[in-house]
């Protein structure tokens, strides 16, 4: 690993010792941004503060400048960011969202830079790591799992005559997969109709939402899918016009125009990312760092969407560690 030891005037050895404190290494920080939404673009910012914070603690030097990319989606720029950071030499690449940690994890198999994801909602099934606990290679990170069962359950306690679910996801996307296949299962089980919709763009999703409205759906799930949340401003309306509630698996969601959004706070999520990337720099081995992962309990409320639908959301306080009332808007503040 590159370790540039910076010193203040230091004349020789027993100068720089002499220094202390005054010695810090600097750190070449690749981040990789998958596409450009609400949550991901929370996580970012919330790293390079972090990142900033530490710096400014004086001991070493987190240095990301120059080396922060967002791929828009697109496979082969992501690929290209990807090996621009490797060209610069960074220390080590955080990528933010499932996509951009596979090409990233693909990249560095030979060289070993190590990585450190963010939002990565099953890393396991998404082949990034063997096990949540020892990860077993250079990549370790964060995961936003969605614990599927606790927000369709917020579903019923909103309206506990639900008949038929609508699930809008992009197959696209391995962190939809397994939490489609849980809320397949859950519904299965409560005996609740469901019908499934996808999308792979904005144009796609906008259709996918059409064709769910003329379903007659009475609720719709979306898992923490980044193409359904880059669309989420251009449909939100359409659900509200049919009085369907859109529940799902981030605030962004919600702040967006979706009813709820249930799942982890993802500024969190950024600090705690930068944070364990400078555990990896100053030595730690991502092969036995474990993935972190997070409470999955606060549920995210669009104030304005819950009163044109007319929808009591009392009851999430009962289940949630805690219920966070927002209105619609293109960012977080």
């Amino acid at each position: 690993m590159k370790k540039q030891i910076v010193c203040m005037a230091a004349a020789g050895l027993a100068a720089a010792m002499m220094a202390g404190s005054a010695c810090a290494a600097d750190y070449k920080v690749g981040i990789l941004q998958f596409v450009d939404d609400a949550s991901l673009n929370q996580i970012e910012k919330a790293i390079e503060a972090e990142l900033d914070a530490l710096s400014a603690q004086g001991e070493d030097n987190y240095i990301y400048e120059g080396n922060v990319y967002n791929g828009q989606a697109d496979p082969t720029i992501l690929n290209q960011m990807t090996a621009q950071m490797i060209d610069d030499q960074v220390d080590i690449i955080i990528p933010i969202a499932t996509p951009a940690a596979q090409i990233v994890q693909t990249a560095t198999e030979d060289n070993q830079i190590p990585v450190v994801f963010s939002a990565v909602s099953d890393p396991v099934t998404a082949g990034l790591a063997e096990s949540m606990e020892a990860p077993g290679a250079n990549i370790t990170g964060t995961s936003d799992m969605l614990n599927t069962k606790a927000i369709l359950d917020l579903m019923f306690i909103a309206n506990p005559d639900i008949q038929k679910v609508g699930l809008l996801y992009s197959q696209s996307e391995d962190a939809s997969k397994q939490p489609i296949e849980d809320a397949k299962a859950y519904l299965d089980e409560k005996g609740v109709a469901y019908v499934e919709k996808t999308g792979t763009n904005n144009t796609e999703v906008s259709q996918a939402a059409d064709a769910l409205a003329a379903e007659g759906v009475d609720a719709v799930f979306t898992p923490t899918d980044n193409t359904v949340m880059t669309a989420e401003l251009a449909i939100f309306e359409k659900f509200l016009e049919a009085g369907i509630p859109h529940y799902a698996g981030a605030d962004s969601f919600a702040l967006n125009g979706a009813f709820c959004g249930y799942g982890v706070d993802y500024a969190n999520l950024g600090t705690a990312t930068a944070d364990m990337a400078v555990e990896i720099l100053k030595g730690a081995d991502p092969a036995v760092t474990p993935v972190q992962t997070f409470d999955n309990g606060i549920a995210t409320v669009n104030i304005e969407t819950a009163e044109q639908l007319g929808l009591d959301y009392s009851g999430f306080a009962e289940v949630c560690t805690q219920v966070v009332e927002i209105e619609t808007a293109e960012e977080f503040e």
